[in-house]
Protein backbone atom coordinates (compact mmCIF):
# COMPACT_ATOMS: atom_id res chain seq x y z
CA UNK A 1 0.00 0.00 0.00
CA UNK A 2 1.33 3.46 -0.91
CA UNK A 3 2.21 5.81 1.96
CA UNK A 4 -0.49 8.35 1.11
CA UNK A 5 -3.13 5.60 1.11
CA UNK A 6 -1.85 4.24 4.42
CA UNK A 7 -1.96 7.67 6.05
CA UNK A 8 -5.50 8.30 4.85
CA UNK A 9 -6.58 4.83 6.03
CA UNK A 10 -5.09 5.43 9.47
CA UNK A 11 -6.85 8.79 9.76
CA UNK A 12 -10.17 7.34 8.62
CA UNK A 13 -9.86 4.40 10.99
CA UNK A 14 -9.06 6.71 13.91
CA UNK A 15 -12.00 8.99 13.16
CA UNK A 16 -14.56 6.16 13.01
CA UNK A 17 -17.01 5.99 15.89
CA UNK A 18 -16.82 2.58 17.57
CA UNK A 19 -16.78 1.64 21.23
CA UNK A 20 -17.36 -1.71 22.91
CA UNK A 21 -20.63 -3.26 21.78
CA UNK A 22 -21.14 -0.55 19.15
CA UNK A 23 -18.46 -1.39 16.60
CA UNK A 24 -20.72 -1.34 13.54
CA UNK A 25 -19.42 1.89 11.95
CA UNK A 26 -15.83 0.70 12.04
CA UNK A 27 -16.73 -2.84 11.00
CA UNK A 28 -18.39 -1.37 7.91
CA UNK A 29 -15.29 0.73 7.14
CA UNK A 30 -12.87 -2.14 7.67
CA UNK A 31 -14.81 -4.58 5.49
CA UNK A 32 -15.00 -2.04 2.67
CA UNK A 33 -11.24 -1.52 2.97
CA UNK A 34 -10.30 -5.20 2.59
CA UNK A 35 -13.14 -6.57 0.42
CA UNK A 36 -11.06 -6.72 -2.77
CA UNK A 37 -8.41 -9.02 -1.32
CA UNK A 38 -10.20 -11.07 1.33
CA UNK A 39 -13.27 -13.27 1.67
CA UNK A 40 -15.40 -11.76 4.41
CA UNK A 41 -17.69 -13.05 7.12
CA UNK A 42 -19.20 -11.12 10.03
CA UNK A 43 -20.80 -12.88 12.99
CA UNK A 44 -23.53 -11.72 15.34
CA UNK A 45 -21.01 -10.22 17.76
CA UNK A 46 -19.61 -8.09 14.91
CA UNK A 47 -16.38 -10.04 14.74
CA UNK A 48 -14.98 -9.88 11.20
CA UNK A 49 -13.19 -12.81 9.54
CA UNK A 50 -11.15 -11.68 6.52
CA UNK A 51 -9.68 -14.76 4.85
CA UNK A 52 -6.96 -14.47 2.23
CA UNK A 53 -8.50 -15.37 -1.12
CA UNK A 54 -5.80 -17.97 -1.87
CA UNK A 55 -6.55 -20.01 1.27
CA UNK A 56 -6.92 -23.70 0.54
CA UNK A 57 -8.45 -25.00 3.75
CA UNK A 58 -5.78 -27.73 3.76
CA UNK A 59 -2.85 -25.92 5.38
CA UNK A 60 -2.03 -24.69 8.89
CA UNK A 61 -3.73 -21.39 9.72
CA UNK A 62 -2.19 -18.12 10.85
CA UNK A 63 -4.64 -15.88 12.67
CA UNK A 64 -4.02 -12.15 12.67
CA UNK A 65 -5.89 -10.28 15.38
CA UNK A 66 -6.76 -6.66 16.03
CA UNK A 67 -9.77 -5.28 17.86
CA UNK A 68 -12.39 -2.90 16.53
CA UNK A 69 -13.58 -1.25 19.74
CA UNK A 70 -12.08 1.69 21.59
CA UNK A 71 -12.75 2.99 25.07
CA UNK A 72 -15.93 5.04 25.28
CA UNK A 73 -19.07 5.55 27.34
CA UNK A 74 -22.68 4.42 27.62
CA UNK A 75 -25.74 6.38 28.68
CA UNK A 76 -27.01 5.04 32.00
CA UNK A 77 -29.86 7.45 32.69
CA UNK A 78 -31.05 11.02 32.14
CA UNK A 79 -30.99 13.33 35.13
CA UNK A 80 -33.97 15.61 35.93
CA UNK A 81 -32.03 18.64 34.62
CA UNK A 82 -31.40 16.96 31.25
CA UNK A 83 -27.77 16.01 31.83
CA UNK A 84 -26.66 12.49 30.92
CA UNK A 85 -25.45 10.13 33.62
CA UNK A 86 -22.98 7.73 31.99
CA UNK A 87 -20.72 4.79 32.66
CA UNK A 88 -17.35 4.03 31.09
CA UNK A 89 -16.66 1.31 28.54
CA UNK A 90 -13.07 0.18 29.04
CA UNK A 91 -10.31 1.56 31.22
CA UNK A 92 -10.27 5.34 31.67
CA UNK A 93 -8.23 7.57 33.96
CA UNK A 94 -10.85 9.88 35.49
CA UNK A 95 -8.43 12.81 35.40
CA UNK A 96 -8.82 13.17 31.61
CA UNK A 97 -12.62 13.12 31.54
CA UNK A 98 -13.76 16.65 32.55
CA UNK A 99 -14.26 18.99 29.56
CA UNK A 100 -13.89 16.10 27.11
CA UNK A 101 -15.74 16.71 23.84
CA UNK A 102 -17.98 13.78 22.93
CA UNK A 103 -20.72 12.77 20.53
CA UNK A 104 -23.80 10.79 21.56
CA UNK A 105 -25.48 8.51 19.05
CA UNK A 106 -29.19 8.98 19.65
CA UNK A 107 -32.09 6.61 19.00
CA UNK A 108 -32.33 7.78 15.37
CA UNK A 109 -28.63 7.17 14.73
CA UNK A 110 -27.77 10.88 14.72
CA UNK A 111 -24.65 12.14 16.45
CA UNK A 112 -25.32 14.83 19.05
CA UNK A 113 -22.30 16.87 20.27
CA UNK A 114 -21.75 17.20 23.99
CA UNK A 115 -19.19 17.78 26.71
CA UNK A 116 -18.33 16.02 29.97
CA UNK A 117 -19.56 18.71 32.31
CA UNK A 118 -18.03 19.79 35.59
CA UNK A 119 -19.01 22.53 38.00
CA UNK A 120 -17.18 25.78 37.13
CA UNK A 121 -14.33 26.65 39.54
CA UNK A 122 -16.29 29.71 40.74
CA UNK A 123 -18.67 27.36 42.56
CA UNK A 124 -16.18 24.76 43.77
CA UNK A 125 -15.03 24.27 47.31
CA UNK A 126 -11.30 23.98 47.95
CA UNK A 127 -11.68 20.23 48.33
CA UNK A 128 -13.52 19.95 45.00
CA UNK A 129 -10.80 21.89 43.19
CA UNK A 130 -8.08 19.47 44.26
CA UNK A 131 -9.93 16.15 44.09
CA UNK A 132 -10.24 13.72 41.20
CA UNK A 133 -13.89 13.58 40.11
CA UNK A 134 -15.67 10.25 40.19
CA UNK A 135 -17.52 9.08 37.09
CA UNK A 136 -20.75 8.82 39.09
CA UNK A 137 -20.51 12.55 39.86
CA UNK A 138 -19.90 13.60 36.24
CA UNK A 139 -22.49 14.24 33.54
CA UNK A 140 -22.56 14.88 29.82
CA UNK A 141 -24.28 18.06 28.67
CA UNK A 142 -25.76 18.21 25.17
CA UNK A 143 -27.43 21.59 25.73
CA UNK A 144 -30.74 20.31 27.05
CA UNK A 145 -32.51 21.90 30.03
CA UNK A 146 -34.72 19.02 31.16
CA UNK A 147 -35.01 15.26 31.21
CA UNK A 148 -38.03 15.47 28.90
CA UNK A 149 -36.12 17.56 26.37
CA UNK A 150 -33.16 15.17 26.30
CA UNK A 151 -35.40 12.13 25.84
CA UNK A 152 -38.09 13.56 23.54
CA UNK A 153 -36.23 16.20 21.49
CA UNK A 154 -32.63 14.99 21.51
CA UNK A 155 -33.84 11.36 21.52
CA UNK A 156 -31.16 10.28 23.97
CA UNK A 157 -31.95 7.76 26.69
CA UNK A 158 -30.58 4.70 28.46
CA UNK A 159 -28.31 2.60 26.24
CA UNK A 160 -27.19 5.29 23.79
CA UNK A 161 -23.44 4.97 23.09
CA UNK A 162 -21.07 7.91 23.53
CA UNK A 163 -17.83 8.42 21.60
CA UNK A 164 -14.79 10.67 21.93
CA UNK A 165 -14.99 13.50 19.37
CA UNK A 166 -11.45 14.23 18.12
CA UNK A 167 -10.23 14.41 14.50
CA UNK A 168 -6.98 12.66 13.57
CA UNK A 169 -4.13 14.73 12.13
CA UNK A 170 -0.85 13.71 10.47
CA UNK A 171 2.29 15.86 10.50
CA UNK A 172 4.46 15.03 7.51
CA UNK A 173 7.50 16.80 9.02
CA UNK A 174 7.50 14.80 12.26
CA UNK A 175 5.92 11.62 10.91
CA UNK A 176 3.47 11.62 13.83
CA UNK A 177 -0.25 11.08 14.06
CA UNK A 178 -2.30 12.96 16.68
CA UNK A 179 -5.81 11.81 17.46
CA UNK A 180 -8.05 9.33 19.26
CA UNK A 181 -8.66 5.59 19.35
CA UNK A 182 -5.25 4.55 18.03
CA UNK A 183 -5.84 1.52 20.29
CA UNK A 184 -6.46 -0.52 18.24
CA UNK A 185 -7.30 1.16 14.93
CA UNK A 186 -3.61 1.14 14.00
CA UNK A 187 -3.48 -2.63 14.58
CA UNK A 188 -6.57 -3.01 12.39
CA UNK A 189 -4.95 -0.89 9.69
CA UNK A 190 -1.86 -3.09 9.89
CA UNK A 191 -4.05 -6.14 9.19
CA UNK A 192 -5.57 -4.41 6.16
CA UNK A 193 -2.10 -3.44 4.95
CA UNK A 194 -0.84 -7.02 5.36
CA UNK A 195 -3.76 -8.45 3.41
CA UNK A 196 -3.19 -5.92 0.62
CA UNK A 197 0.53 -6.69 0.47
CA UNK A 198 -0.13 -10.42 0.19
CA UNK A 199 -3.14 -10.26 -2.13
CA UNK A 200 -1.46 -12.02 -5.10
CA UNK A 201 1.24 -13.84 -3.19
CA UNK A 202 1.47 -17.51 -2.27
CA UNK A 203 2.50 -18.24 1.30
CA UNK A 204 2.95 -21.52 3.18
CA UNK A 205 -0.05 -21.14 5.49
CA UNK A 206 -3.67 -20.09 5.18
CA UNK A 207 -4.25 -16.63 6.63
CA UNK A 208 -7.29 -15.24 8.44
CA UNK A 209 -7.35 -11.67 9.75
CA UNK A 210 -9.84 -11.44 12.60
CA UNK A 211 -11.17 -8.05 13.66
CA UNK A 212 -12.49 -8.84 17.12
CA UNK A 213 -15.08 -6.91 19.09
CA UNK A 214 -15.33 -5.95 22.77
CA UNK A 215 -11.64 -6.25 23.65
CA UNK A 216 -11.77 -3.28 26.01
CA UNK A 217 -14.40 -4.94 28.21
CA UNK A 218 -12.82 -8.37 28.61
CA UNK A 219 -11.32 -9.71 25.35
CA UNK A 220 -14.76 -11.10 24.56
CA UNK A 221 -14.63 -11.18 20.77
CA UNK A 222 -11.22 -12.85 20.65
CA UNK A 223 -12.48 -15.89 22.54
CA UNK A 224 -15.10 -16.31 19.82
CA UNK A 225 -12.70 -15.81 16.90
CA UNK A 226 -10.17 -18.26 18.36
CA UNK A 227 -12.85 -20.96 18.69
CA UNK A 228 -14.01 -20.43 15.12
CA UNK A 229 -10.65 -20.10 13.36
CA UNK A 230 -8.73 -22.68 15.45
CA UNK A 231 -5.38 -21.15 14.44
CA UNK A 232 -2.08 -22.96 14.45
CA UNK A 233 -0.20 -19.67 14.97
CA UNK A 234 -1.34 -16.20 15.98
CA UNK A 235 0.02 -12.67 15.53
CA UNK A 236 -1.79 -10.06 17.62
CA UNK A 237 -1.44 -6.57 16.17
CA UNK A 238 -2.10 -4.31 19.13
CA UNK A 239 -1.50 -0.68 19.89
CA UNK A 240 0.47 -0.48 23.12
CA UNK A 241 1.03 2.32 25.65
CA UNK A 242 4.39 4.07 25.27
CA UNK A 243 6.37 4.75 28.44
CA UNK A 244 9.07 7.04 27.03
CA UNK A 245 7.69 10.23 28.62
CA UNK A 246 7.75 9.08 32.24
CA UNK A 247 10.18 6.16 32.67
CA UNK A 248 13.98 6.56 32.88
CA UNK A 249 15.88 5.55 29.77
CA UNK A 250 17.10 2.28 31.28
CA UNK A 251 13.54 1.19 32.08
CA UNK A 252 11.63 2.62 29.12
CA UNK A 253 10.64 -0.32 26.91
CA UNK A 254 8.19 1.26 24.45
CA UNK A 255 8.79 4.61 22.78
CA UNK A 256 7.97 6.55 19.65
CA UNK A 257 10.16 5.84 16.61
CA UNK A 258 11.84 2.85 18.23
CA UNK A 259 9.85 0.23 16.34
CA UNK A 260 7.09 -2.11 17.49
CA UNK A 261 7.08 -3.63 20.97
CA UNK A 262 7.26 -7.41 21.37
CA UNK A 263 5.54 -8.19 24.66
CA UNK A 264 7.27 -10.66 26.97
CA UNK A 265 4.64 -10.29 29.69
CA UNK A 266 1.56 -8.47 30.85
CA UNK A 267 -0.87 -9.36 33.64
CA UNK A 268 -2.89 -11.61 31.30
CA UNK A 269 -0.27 -13.05 28.97
CA UNK A 270 3.07 -14.73 28.45
CA UNK A 271 3.97 -15.42 24.79
CA UNK A 272 5.29 -18.64 23.37
CA UNK A 273 9.00 -18.04 24.13
CA UNK A 274 10.40 -19.79 21.06
CA UNK A 275 8.03 -17.95 18.74
CA UNK A 276 8.95 -14.70 20.51
CA UNK A 277 12.67 -15.28 20.01
CA UNK A 278 12.13 -16.33 16.39
CA UNK A 279 10.33 -13.02 15.75
CA UNK A 280 13.19 -11.07 17.35
CA UNK A 281 15.83 -12.95 15.36
CA UNK A 282 13.88 -12.40 12.13
CA UNK A 283 13.55 -8.69 12.89
CA UNK A 284 17.30 -8.48 13.47
CA UNK A 285 17.97 -10.33 10.22
CA UNK A 286 15.75 -7.93 8.27
CA UNK A 287 16.92 -4.75 10.00
CA UNK A 288 13.50 -4.06 11.53
CA UNK A 289 13.71 -2.06 14.78
CA UNK A 290 11.80 -3.32 17.83
CA UNK A 291 11.77 -3.30 21.60
CA UNK A 292 10.85 -5.96 24.14
CA UNK A 293 8.84 -5.29 27.26
CA UNK A 294 7.79 -6.83 30.53
CA UNK A 295 4.59 -5.14 31.73
CA UNK A 296 3.10 -5.16 35.20
CA UNK A 297 -0.31 -4.07 33.89
CA UNK A 298 -2.41 -4.23 30.77
CA UNK A 299 -3.91 -7.04 28.75
CA UNK A 300 -4.88 -7.83 25.16
CA UNK A 301 -6.48 -10.37 22.85
CA UNK A 302 -3.41 -12.60 22.78
CA UNK A 303 -4.40 -13.94 26.19
CA UNK A 304 -7.81 -15.07 24.96
CA UNK A 305 -6.51 -16.62 21.73
CA UNK A 306 -3.45 -18.33 23.21
CA UNK A 307 -5.28 -19.76 26.18
CA UNK A 308 -8.40 -20.70 24.23
CA UNK A 309 -6.67 -23.10 21.86
CA UNK A 310 -2.92 -23.16 22.61
CA UNK A 311 -1.64 -21.84 19.28
CA UNK A 312 1.80 -20.21 19.67
CA UNK A 313 1.05 -16.50 19.97
CA UNK A 314 3.00 -13.25 20.09
CA UNK A 315 1.97 -9.61 20.29
CA UNK A 316 3.39 -7.01 17.91
CA UNK A 317 2.60 -3.66 19.51
CA UNK A 318 2.49 -0.24 17.83
CA UNK A 319 3.56 2.35 20.44
CA UNK A 320 0.99 5.01 21.39
CA UNK A 321 1.59 7.86 23.80
CA UNK A 322 -1.31 8.57 26.19
CA UNK A 323 -3.32 5.50 25.23
CA UNK A 324 -6.86 5.36 26.63
CA UNK A 325 -7.04 9.13 26.57
CA UNK A 326 -8.73 11.40 24.01
CA UNK A 327 -5.42 12.63 22.57
CA UNK A 328 -2.71 10.24 21.41
CA UNK A 329 0.54 10.38 19.45
CA UNK A 330 1.83 7.55 17.26
CA UNK A 331 4.56 7.25 14.64
CA UNK A 332 4.16 6.23 11.01
CA UNK A 333 7.64 4.70 11.21
CA UNK A 334 6.56 2.37 14.02
CA UNK A 335 3.41 1.41 12.15
CA UNK A 336 5.40 0.47 9.04
CA UNK A 337 7.92 -1.53 11.08
CA UNK A 338 5.07 -3.51 12.67
CA UNK A 339 3.63 -4.31 9.22
CA UNK A 340 7.08 -5.24 7.92
CA UNK A 341 7.72 -7.61 10.83
CA UNK A 342 4.37 -9.35 10.46
CA UNK A 343 4.94 -9.76 6.71
CA UNK A 344 8.44 -11.13 7.32
CA UNK A 345 7.03 -13.77 9.69
CA UNK A 346 4.20 -14.79 7.36
CA UNK A 347 6.58 -15.11 4.41
CA UNK A 348 9.24 -17.02 6.32
CA UNK A 349 7.27 -19.41 8.52
CA UNK A 350 6.90 -23.06 7.54
CA UNK A 351 5.65 -26.24 9.21
CA UNK A 352 9.06 -27.20 10.54
CA UNK A 353 9.52 -23.83 12.25
CA UNK A 354 5.98 -24.00 13.62
CA UNK A 355 6.67 -27.42 15.12
CA UNK A 356 9.88 -26.07 16.71
CA UNK A 357 7.80 -23.61 18.76
CA UNK A 358 6.04 -26.57 20.38
CA UNK A 359 9.27 -28.43 21.27
CA UNK A 360 10.27 -28.62 24.92
CA UNK A 361 13.92 -29.39 24.08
Amino acid sequence: MEKAAEIQMLKDFSNANATSGFENEFVDLFTKTVKDYADLEVDGMLNVYASKKQNTGKRPVIQLDAHSDAVGFLTQAIRPNGLIKFVTLGGWNNVVLPALKVKVRNRDGEYIPGVVALKPPHFMSEAERTSVPQVADLSIDVGSSSREETINDYKIDTGCPIFVDVDCEYNEKTGLFFGKDFDDRFGAAAMADILENLKDEEVNFDLVAALSSQEEVGLRGAYVTARKIKPDLCLVLESCPADDTFEPDWLSQTGLKRGPMLRDMDVTFLPNPKFQQYACDLADKNGIPYTRSVRTGGGQDGAAIYYENGAPTIVIGIPVRYEHSPYCFSSYKDYKAAVDLALAIIRDIDKEKLESFKSFN
